[in-house]
């Protein structure tokens, strides 16, 4: 695993926090929208952007089509002075489709699910809830939509897509980037094989 897109900078925002996010509760492709303090975040991601004005204004700027992604991408724009509308929605940015679990506490799995829970610990790359999606199968969509790109891309996601470029930009072990923190007042900054947080 791990490709390179050469001399290509891919800026990964996850969107604000959503009242789900701060619950601890699975949200996966619900459609939950941003809180106040996710629009506030979305907005520091935005002015930190700005540094990288004017080069970043001819960026494609892409979002996952879930209504949390494309309110943080709006309002990442409106920062940075940028007609609001002006980007792209793409479909296999998505977060990862927790199935059965959506909707669901992180405290009452365990009860709820117990086999679930061991076989994710188990395996968290590979393991699949009922009606949902594994994080093998997010990365090998996100992987598809990356061979799609050939310049610099802002993108306003999710955190299981966050980890899944780190993954496989970075050729990095997805047992340990499934546990790496994925924060929602920073942008990842992706450039040839390295990676910085602004």
């Amino acid at each position: 695993m791990g490709t390179m897109l050469e001399d290509v900078t891919i800026y990964c925002i996850r969107h604000g926090e959503t009242d789900w996010n701060a619950e601890s509760r699975y949200q996966g492709q619900a459609n939950i929208p941003l809180n106040a303090r996710g629009r506030a975040q979305a907005k520091r991601n935005g002015e930190a952007l700005r540094q990288f004005l004017p080069q970043i204004a001819d960026a494609d700027f892409v979002a996952s089509p879930l209504d949390r992604a494309y309110e943080t991408m709006r309002i990442v724009r409106r920062a940075l002075e940028l007609p609001e509308d002006d980007f792209r929605l793409e479909d296999r940015l998505r977060e990862v489709h927790y199935g059965h679990w959506e909707g669901k506490l992180l405290t009452e799995l365990p009860e709820l699910d117990p086999v679930g829970v061991a076989d994710r610990r188990a395996d968290p790359f590979k393991w699949r809830p009922d009606g949902g999606e594994s994080y093998s199968d997010l990365m090998e969509r996100v992987a598809e939509w990356l061979e799609t790109v050939k310049r610099d891309t802002v993108i306003a996601a999710h955190g299981g897509v966050s980890r899944s470029l780190r993954g496989y930009l970075l050729g990095a072990d997805m047992g340990g980037v499934l546990r790496v923190p994925v924060p929602q007042d920073q942008v990842l900054i992706i450039r040839n094989g390295e990676m910085q947080w602004l």
